[in-house]
């Protein structure tokens, strides 16, 4: 079967970006659950991996780079929210 080259060119790109994007998630959602657990040692850690991965995926066009600034704020505003309230 032939594809259109729109279609093999999002395919290409698809397998590049996605590992990119979905590491950041995942991160992220390790972050939040370790913030829940009240964790914070380990969540500070995890943080750190996840701005790591939110810009490496903004870098290389993952990412819009204002998506992935918005992500790291909101991360961020949620683990020194949860850090100072002990």
């Amino acid at each position: 079967m032939r594809y259109n080259k729109a279609t093999r060119v999002a395919n290409r790109k698809n397998q590049i970006n996605g590992p990119l994007r979905s590491r950041a998630r995942t991160l992220i959602t390790k972050a939040r659950r370790l913030m829940i657990d009240e964790d914070f040692e380990s969540a500070a850690g995890v943080v750190k991996q996840a701005i790591i991965a939110l810009d490496k995926a903004a870098t290389k066009g993952a990412l819009h780079r204002k998506n992935a600034a918005r992500r790291k704020s909101r991360l961020v505003r949620q683990f020194h929210s949860g850090n100072t309230a002990d």
